[in-house]
């Protein structure tokens, strides 16, 4: 297997080890290294121009994030996306997401509204587009945007570490034209209330955005498994 990553080229030296975890990160959320497939090692450190030691390291950090199985003596393998994982994960998101909304509502400038309705206007621009993939940039960075508001680093911390294995699962969701309009319905709601500073109700419709989410990412998975009966309501 001869396995190169599109990339323009290798990570800057003087932040090696951020890049390289960030742009390894990225190969999994995005889907080019696919659940379960084993982390082709010698092909990334060519492709990178790195050495095994660094990559190892980002590794251990993408391991500890769940995005991949250290597995001794034979390296490192994606980890699979399953239904366990997902249900122990969105809602602790969902609570995260929900706390960021009220303390964003009590601590957000100006200028940072301002920002976050930019985005929030490309996000809408590349819905009318059918632009999937610019989409969900715009969507990560209203959500970004508002965690950032809420001025607490310890928060930012736990969602940041909780935030690749989120992203990775709507790239396993069909989403469906009905789901795309219903989640661009629910972040029109979400500026609403970010607008008007409500906590209480940005909290809610933040929970219950990821609440749809992870229905929509279950729904493909009993699918994808053959237990489409299964799936939830």
């Amino acid at each position: 297997m001869n396995f190169v990553p599109d990339t323009l080229k290798p990570p800057r030296r003087t932040t090696l080890h951020e890049e390289l975890t960030q742009r390894l990160r990225d190969l999994i959320i995005h889907g080019e290294l696919q659940p379960g497939m084993k982390v082709p090692e010698r092909d990334l450190c060519e492709a990178y121009d790195v050495s095994r030691t660094p990559l190892r390291e980002a590794l251990k950090v993408l391991a500890s994030e769940g995005l991949v199985l250290l597995e001794p003596n034979r390296g490192a393998r994606v980890t699979p996306i399953t239904q366990e994982d997902m249900d122990e994960v969105f809602p602790v998101m969902g609570a995260l997401e929900a706390l960021a909304g009220e303390l964003a509502c009590r601590n957000i400038t100006p200028a940072e509204l301002e920002e976050i309705r930019r985005h929030h206007a490309e996000m809408l621009a590349h819905h009318q587009a059918g632009d999937l993939a610019g989409y969900y940039a715009a969507n990560q960075k209203i959500h970004e945007g508002i965690l950032g508001a809420a001025r607490n680093p310890t928060l930012a911390a736990h969602y940041r570490a909780l935030s690749a294995r989120v992203q990775r699962a709507r790239y396993v969701a069909n989403t469906t034209p009905d789901r795309w309009k219903q989640a661009v319905e629910e972040h029109v709601q979400i500026m609403a209330h970010l607008t008007a500073r409500d906590g209480a109700k940005l909290a809610a419709t933040l929970r219950q955005h990821l609440e749809n989410k992870l229905r929509a990412v279950s729904q493909s998975l009993a699918h994808q498994n053959g237990t489409a009966g299964k799936a939830r309501p």
